[in-house]
């Protein structure tokens, strides 16, 4: 009845500017899928420790299931529990998608050629053992084990031995049953946006301060996105006279080193390209400086969410059109340490600049395939350039079986193996990978 659904409305309509702790987060979601059921999906990747919900919303044409030719992205805040802005404003955004959706044409386009996933919370635990907000370190950054769920995924790096948690787990999964391209996840305590790697060693160049991946231009503009487009991240103030950050932004590694980082995870073996998001100087800032926060964030949160539909994206298949996954796709010149493949349905996305690349297509066990292209700046087209190879003497029953990519820390070895070469280390490191990737 026409009454009923008006109530849903008002209700997912009506989101104040205050914490909202587990119950009404949970009430708030649930009552905004209820009232727009047909572009939005509410599921659980998982449980705390504690046994709370990790709730993602997802929004878009398709929000059940991955379609074809649409990038996914993904937002995740609050895995320290104390830093809490990220949390909230991301409950702002939901609202601001869902009220918008068919009456604003720039939005309406963006969830028609968008997945968007959005959690609002990655660590509700730490959230509610925060009893008293504070601008600096509280307890609650650490989820119920007392883990820094930020330093808790497997490492490119170095061995890291934290034992992984419930939460950390869930993330890892929820990885790796989607196809994230472009992800931000959501911190407090700093005003800046920082971009991978976070760790380093010879290989990525971090004798020299900066730890540099293969796509370091592409996280460079991803960062500046963000920061250009806040209210005044751009003036690379920082939060007091020790730090500042020019533009706004800064290599993970430049700032402070960490291992078990989510946005290098993200990177290496998740095939997403993320960057962390430091929203306030106050970890946990008075309810009545929310509103301002959300104003100074919006324009660059749907701005960054655009950024997804850079670069090339296609399907690789073969003879019979039919998909073929774990095919090798990478930009010539980039190769990722764990190299970037084909999802169940043949496709990849690759995140580049506009300007020439040569994109290699590799089956195992076939001869490669390279094409030339052209990329525009799509992200106003809501599409990146499409690229599809397909393999004639391919045929379906020759599936490509590979082993995932291993969990060790893969940068590691390509130390190890080219100790003896010291003055240009990584760059034969990187030569030697590429010869290894697209042989």
């Amino acid at each position: 009845d026409l009454v009923g659904i008006l109530c849903l409305v008002s209700a997912a309509a009506a989101l104040d500017f205050k914490y909202h702790h587990a119950e009404e987060l949970e009430k708030y979601l649930k009552g905004v899928h209820a009232a727009f059921p047909s572009f939005t999906h509410l599921h659980s990747i998982g449980r705390s420790v504690e046994g709370r919900d990790l709730w993602v919303l997802v929004l878009g044409r398709f929000p059940t299931h991955h379609k074809i030719g649409i990038p996914e992205f993904k937002y995740v805040a609050n895995m320290h529990g104390d830093e809490t802005v990220g949390r909230e404003i991301l409950l702002h955004l939901i609202d601001f998608l869902v009220t918008s959706y068919r009456r604003d044409p720039v939005i309406t386009r963006l969830l028609n050629n968008t997945r968007i996933h959005i959690m609002p919370t990655m660590n509700p635990d730490g959230f509610e053992a925060t009893k008293v907000p504070d601008c600096y370190y509280t307890q609650g950054r650490y989820n119920k084990n007392g883990e820094d769920l930020n330093r808790n995924f497997p490492d490119a790096f170095e061995t890291n031995n934290a034992s992984i948690q419930p939460e950390t787990r869930a993330v890892m999964n929820w990885i790796k049953n989607e196809t994230f391209v472009l992800s931000a996840n959501l911190h407090g305590g700093a005003l800046v946006a920082s971009y991978t790697f976070d760790n380093g060693n010879s290989a990525t160049g971090s004798s020299k301060g900066y730890s540099k991946s293969p796509d370091d231009d592409v996280f460079i503009h991803l960062a500046k996105t963000y920061s250009s487009n806040h209210a005044s991240m751009y003036k690379g103030t920082g939060c007091d006279n020790r730090q500042s950050f020019p533009e706004g932004i800064t290599n993970g590694y430049s700032w402070y080193q960490l291992e078990g980082g989510m946005q290098d995870y993200n990177y290496v073996w998740g095939q997403c390209f993320e960057i962390t998001l430091e929203l306030s100087c106050c970890k946990y800032p008075p309810e009545d400086q929310l509103e301002k926060f959300w104003r100074d964030n919006k324009v660059a949160l749907i701005e960054y969410i655009k950024q997804v539909h850079l670069g090339v994206k296609g399907q690789v298949t073969d003879k019979n059109g039919n998909p073929i996954p774990n095919a090798i796709v990478e930009a010539k010149g980039r190769p990722h340490i764990c190299p970037y493949r084909t999802n169940e349905q043949g496709e990849y996305f690759l995140l580049l600049l506009p300007g020439t690349y040569v994109i290699n297509a590799t089956v195992p066990g076939f001869k490669s395939m390279l094409k030339t292209v052209e990329i525009p700046d799509n992200t106003g087209n809501f599409s990146a350039l499409k690229q599809d190879f397909s393999f004639s003497e391919v045929s379906t029953s020759i599936r490509p079986r590979v082993s995932s990519c291993p969990k060790t820390p893969l940068y590691q070895d390509l130390t190890r193996a080219s100790a003896a070469v010291k003055p240009t280390l990584h760059v034969l490191v990187l030569m030697t990978a590429m010869l290894v990737i697209f042989k």
